[in-house]
């Protein structure tokens, strides 16, 4: 069978972060990804971020391991868009496409001619997806943005880290991935109503709008009640408890007792079922008046034995997991199970590692491939829409591509 999105063409504008992880996805789940870069330049700028590449002192412009996590199964072509025969190619790709999509500031796609508006002529049924870092409206349209700025004005670093200690952000750019996937959930719904309608339209997301939707249940607590976010000792939870990090006889592990039913069989598990009687354990509420005693009395309990008998013990009946740094949960043996590492092959046989998308689809056969050299696809996707070779040359020569 087919990959879901086989068939769905998507030029894209994009840059570093937010945008490519989006687009990887719809790659991934087999729409042809067309990277659109500047001509003239070394394109996606994220092509010369070290400090690591793949191919050594024999590099190309797709030698960064930075840009190869994030642009897989994708297709490059440069183009000087400005231009009057860079307009002209692009009219005739959007033509032929299903979505132009970017992440770029605010004001840019208008001044570069992306939006729907501009695009219609050429093809009513474009969809023109936005992922911005404040919006394409208002105030700060004409800001540069980026993740960790989003996470301190949208709250995060008063919920992240120790209470001690400086405010902290999220240890990943979940802000960017948030939101390229959420423009890229967009653009996918969008395309469904133009295919059906024959209209396409603009879909705007940006980082601060993700960021702040991201607060979720505790947005909603703070706009209703007198709550207040606070950050609390071992990463714990604000009011369900136990759920937060727990000493061991040789480091610490994580347990999340989300759901009243886990408590019972924690306190079991420890041998102190003494526990689940005591009114001052008797549910959340109370757990969470007496969450220091708790911690004590768990971490006393938790300290005899080592953290891997202890998940041993639990596995599969109470919620628990290790500690683990980037390496380690590399090394999983869990994620081996999964089969959620792939190994691939560069143009110039040069082995990479990345991690596989996490949307498995059954019954469907698709040969992933890295990331695209700057420009490596141009003169296909041109040919593809009717451009001879000759037309191509000479587009070459005035450096439109």
């Amino acid at each position: 069978m087919s990959m879901p999105l086989s068939g769905l063409k998507v030029l894209a504008f994009e840059q570093y972060g937010a945008g490519p992880f989006g687009t990887q996805y719809l790659a991934d789940m087999g729409a042809e990804v067309i990277k659109i870069e500047p001509a003239g330049t070394s394109g996606d700028y994220l092509r010369d971020i070290g400090p690591y590449f793949i191919d050594g002192d024999d590099r190309n412009s797709a030698s960064s391991i930075f840009f190869q996590a994030l642009n897989r199964n994708k297709k490059s072509m440069t183009l000087d868009v400005l231009s009057d025969e860079g307009k002209m190619i692009l009219q005739k790709l959007v033509q032929n496409a299903d979505a132009v999509c970017n992440n770029l500031r605010g004001d840019v796609p208008e001044k570069l001619g992306i939006t729907y508006n501009q695009l219609k002529p050429y093809n009513n049924a474009i969809v023109a997806a936005h992922c911005s870092a404040y919006g394409r409206e208002g105030p700060r349209k004409n800001w540069p943005g980026y993740d960790y700025l989003m996470q301190a004005e949208a709250g995060y670093f008063s919920l992240t880290g120790e209470p001690d200690g400086p405010p902290a952000r999220f240890g990943l750019s979940i802000v960017d991935y948030m939101s390229g996937l959420t423009m890229s959930f967009g653009l996918v719904s969008a395309v469904l109503s133009a295919r059906s309608t024959g209209l396409g339209r603009d879909v705007d997301v940006n980082l601060f709008d993700t960021a702040m939707f991201n607060q979720s249940y505790m947005a909603a607590w703070a706009l209703n009640t007198d709550f207040k976010s606070e950050r609390l000792d071992r990463s714990a939870h604000p009011i369900l408890v136990p759920c937060q990090l727990y000493k061991t006889k040789d480091g610490w592990i994580y347990l999340m007792c989300n759901k009243e039913s886990f408590w019972p069989v924690l306190c079991k598990k420890l041998g102190r079922e003494d526990l689940c009687s005591d009114p001052k354990f008797l549910n959340f509420a109370a757990r969470q008046s007496n969450r220091d005693e708790v911690t004590k009395i768990l971490d006393t309990e938790l300290m005899k034995k080592n953290t891997s008998e202890w998940l041993v013990e639990f596995g599969g009946i109470v919620p628990a997991a290790p500690i683990l740094d980037l390496k380690q949960s590399l090394e999983n043996t869990f994620l081996n199970d999964r089969n959620n590492i792939q190994h691939l092959k560069t143009k110039k046989g040069v082995d990479i590692s990345l991690l596989k998308t996490p949307v498995h689809i059954s019954d469907s056969e698709f040969q992933d491939n890295t990331a695209p050299e700057l420009g490596e696809n141009t003169q296909d996707v041109l040919n593809d829409i009717g451009f001879t070779d000759d037309e191509i040359a000479k587009f070459k020569k005035n450096k439109t591509i």
